[in-house]
C-alpha cells in the first residue's frame, strides 16, 4: 500500500515558515561582520564554503524554504507548480536534508567529545556564540525529525538515491582536497592529524556512514508513514492503472 496522503494543512506552512526563519536568521548572523572579521576560517581560501558544517546551513535553509512554498502553492490551484516543488521537496529531503543534517549532527559532537580541538578549537569560543554553536551542530536533527513526523516524502529507488548523495560527497571531498592543494591548509584540525592510510581510511568511513543514514531516514518514514514511500501515490478513487500519479505529500 503506498504513503497514505494528507490534505494540505495551514498549520504546516506556519511551521516551516519559523523553521525557515529561524535558519535564515542564524545564517545571516553566522555570515555577519562581527563572526567574520573574527573567524580565521572565513578568510582563508574558500571562506565558509568549505566547511560542510555552512554548506548543511545554507541547504537546510533552501530546503525549509522550499517546504513553505510548496505548502502555500498546495493552497491553490496550481497543480503543475504544486507537482514540481513537492517532487522537488522529496529530492531534497531525502538525498540531502535528512543524512547530512544527521551526519554534521554525528561525526561533529561525536569528534568533540572525544577530543575538541580537532574538529572545534577552543579558541573558536570566543568567537562563535554558544547558541550559534548548537544551531549550528545540534538543533538541526531535531529539525529534520520534525520534518519527518510532519510530512511524508516519497523516496528515489535506494540505488538513485544513494548514489546521488554519495555524488554530493565525493565533490565535497574532491573540494577538501583541491583546498589543501592550493592552500596547504586542511579545512578541518584532524585531517592534519591522520597518516596517509589513517587519512584514506577517516574519508572513506565518513563517506560510506552516509549510506546507513540515508537508510536510517528511509526506515523512519517508513514506521512514521507506512507503506512504499518509493512509490508515488494515486489520487483518492484512482485505480492503480490510472496514469495520473500525485505526489502531494503534504
Amino acid at each position: 500500500m503506498a504513503a497514505s496522503v494528507s490534505h494540505p494543512k495551514p498549520w504546516h506552512g506556519i511551521i516551516h515558515l519559523l523553521i525557515f526563519v529561524w535558519y535564515m536568521f542564524t545564517l545571516c548572523y553566522n555570515c555577519s561582520q562581527l563572526i567574520s572579521s573574527r573567524h580565521p576560517g572565513t578568510q582563508s581560501y574558500g571562506g565558509r564554503w568549505k566547511y560542510l558544517t555552512f554548506i548543511n546551513l545554507v541547504l537546510q535553509t533552501v530546503f525549509f524554504g522550499v517546504c513553505f512554498v510548496t505548502d502555500v502553492t498546495q493552497l491553490f490551484p496550481l497543480r503543475v507548480v504544486s507537482s514540481f516543488l513537492t517532487k522537488l521537496r522529496n529530492v531534497l529531503f531525502t538525498v540531502l536534508a535528512f543524512p547530512l543534517g544527521s551526519f554534521v549532527f554525528l561525526s561533529f559532537w561525536s569528534i568533540y567529545l572525544y577530543d575538541r580541538e580537532l574538529v572545534y578549537p577552543k579558541r573558536l569560543d570566543d568567537i562563535i556564540p554558544v547558541w550559534l554553536n548548537h544551531a549550528l551542530h545540534t538543533v538541526i536533527l531535531p529539525l529534520v525529525l520534525v520534518q519527518l513526523c510532519l510530512q511524508p516524502h516519497q523516496y528515489p529507488s535506494r540505488k538513485k538515491g544513494i548514489l546521488g548523495l554519495a555524488l554530493f560527497i565525493a565533490l565535497y571531498l574532491a573540494w577538501v582536497l583541491w583546498i589543501h592543494h592550493v592552500s596547504g591548509i586542511w579545512v578541518y584540525p584532524i585531517l592534519a592529524h591522520l597518516s596517509s592510510v589513517g587519512f584514506v581510511v577517516f574519508l572513506a568511513a565518513s563517506a560510506i556512514s552516509l549510506a546507513p543514514l540515508y537508510l536510517l531516514g528511509e526506515m523512519l518514514s517508513h514506521l512514521r508513514w507506512g507503506g512504499d514511500l518509493n512509490k508515488p501515490v494515486l489520487a483518492p478513487g484512482k485505480k492503480a492503472s490510472s496514469s495520473i500519479m500525485l505526489m502531494q505529500y503534504s
